[in-house]
C-alpha cells in the first residue's frame, strides 16, 4: 500500500462502491480485494495514510527529508521507521474509529479481562485495539503475502517492522477514567482502556530507529531467517527495526533522494536529539552567530480588557552546520 498516493487522493473518493477500490493505485490486487469487502473501512485507511505522513514528516523534519523519495528507498534503515508507523497508524485509526461509532462492524472495545480495583468498575467506550490490530495487519501485511510480491528479503524484512510498530501500538494502550460521585467527590470511577496519541508510537519508534539493525537472510532449521549482519549468532529481537541497505547519505545535498544536506541549517547546541548540533552537523562542526530579535516585553492589562506592550531587542546566539 503506498501510503503518499492514498494521502494525497485517497479523500477524493466516496469509498461506497466497490468499483471504487480500483480508481487508486495506490492499493496493490490484494488490497482491493479486502476493500471491496471491507469499504466502511477505508476512510479510516485514508485518515491513517494522512497522519503517517504528517506523523513522518515531522519526525524527519531535523533532516529535510521528502517522503515521496524515502519510501522509494524500500530496504533502507529510513524506510522500516516509515512503514513500521504506517502500520501502528492503520490499526490505530481502525480502533479509534471503532470506538467513536463510525464503523458498523466493530464498536466499543469488551470490558478488560483483568480485575478492576474497589474505586473503580469498567465501563465507558475503550478503543477497540484487538480488532484494529486485526484489520489493519490484514491491509498492511496483504501485499507482501502473496507470492510476487517481491525478494523474499523484502518480504521479511517489511513484515517484521509491520510488525513492531502493531507491537508499539499494542504498548501504548493506558487505563482512562471518569469520576462519579456528589460534588465531585469522585467516590466511584468508570474506567476503560484507550490508546496514547500516535505521536507517542512515533516516539517510540524513534528510539529504535537509532538503535536499529541491519541484517541479511540465512537458512536455519529448514527456513529463511534474518539474523544481524554483523552478529549472525544472535536472532533478529522482537521489537528492533531491521534493515537491508543503508540509508542515503542525508547529510550532503541529494537531489534524487529529496535531501537538500544539513548545510547551513539552524541546530540546537545543548540538545541532545535529532536537531542537536552533534546529530545535524554529521560531525562537520558548526558556525556560531549573534542576531538581534525584536520580542514583546513590560505588557500590562488594563480595566477593562486589553493588554499593551512595550517592543524590547535582544541579542540571541544561533547555530548553524558548517
Amino acid at each position: 500500500m503506498s501510503f503518499s498516493g492514498l494521502a494525497a487522493n485517497g479523500s477524493t473518493v466516496d469509498w461506497d462502491q466497490t468499483q471504487h477500490c480500483k480508481l487508486l493505485d495506490a492499493l496493490v490486487p490484494a488490497q482491493q480485494h479486502l476493500c471491496k469487502r471491507n469499504l466502511e473501512l477505508m476512510h479510516s485507511v485514508v485518515h491513517a495514510a494522512q497522519l503517517t505522513k504528517a506523523v513522518c514528516q515531522s519526525a524527519f523534519r531535523d533532516l529535510d527529508l521528502k517522503l515521496t523519495h524515502m519510501t522509494n528507498v524500500v530496504l533502507s534503515l529510513s524506510s522500516a521507521f516509515v512503514f513500521s508507523l504506517a502500520s501502528a497508524v492503520l490499526s490505530h485509526s481502525i480502533a479509534r474509529a471503532c470506538a467513536s461509532g463510525e464503523l458498523p462492524s466493530c464498536s466499543c472495545a469488551p470490558a478488560p479481562a483483568e480485575q478492576a480495583a474497589p474505586d473503580f468498575r469498567w465501563g465507558g467506550c475503550g478503543d477497540n485495539v484487538r480488532y484494529g490490530l486485526q484489520m489493519g495487519s490484514a491491509f498492511s501485511d496483504a501485499a507482501l503475502n502473496v507470492r510476487r510480491s517481491g525478494s523474499l528479503a523484502f518480504k521479511l524484512v517489511h513484515l517484521h517492522n509491520n510488525e513492531v510498530g502493531r507491537q508499539l501500538l499494542l504498548e501504548s494502550v493506558e487505563t482512562r477514567c471518569k469520576c462519579h460521585g456528589v460534588s465531585g467527590s469522585c467516590s466511584v470511577r468508570t474506567c476503560w482502556k484507550a490508546l496514547l496519541g500516535v505521536g507517542h508510537v512515533s516516539e517510540q519508534l524513534k528510539v529504535r530507529y537509532l538503535a536499529a539493525t541491519k541484517v541479511v537472510v540465512r537458512q536455519a532449521g529448514g527456513r529463511r531467517v534474518l539474523v544481524p549482519r554483523e552478529m549472525e549468532v544472535r536472532p533478529v529481537l522482537d521489537n528492533e527495526l531491521v534493515y537491508l541497505v543503508s540509508s542515503p547519505d542525508y547529510c550532503t545535498a541529494n537531489a534524487r533522494y529529496g535531501s537538500h544536506g544539513t548545510t547551513d541549517r539552524h541546530c540546537n547546541k545543548t540538545a541532545s536529539g535529532s536537531g542537536s548540533c552533534g546529530l545535524m552537523c554529521c560531525g562537520r562542526g558548526y558556525n556560531t552567530y549573534r542576531e538581534q530579535v525584536e520580542e514583546r516585553c513590560h505588557c500590562r492589562y488594563h480595566w477593562c480588557c486589553y493588554v499593551t506592550c512595550r517592543k524590547c531587542q535582544h541579542s540571541v546566539e544561533r547555530y548553524v552546520c558548517k
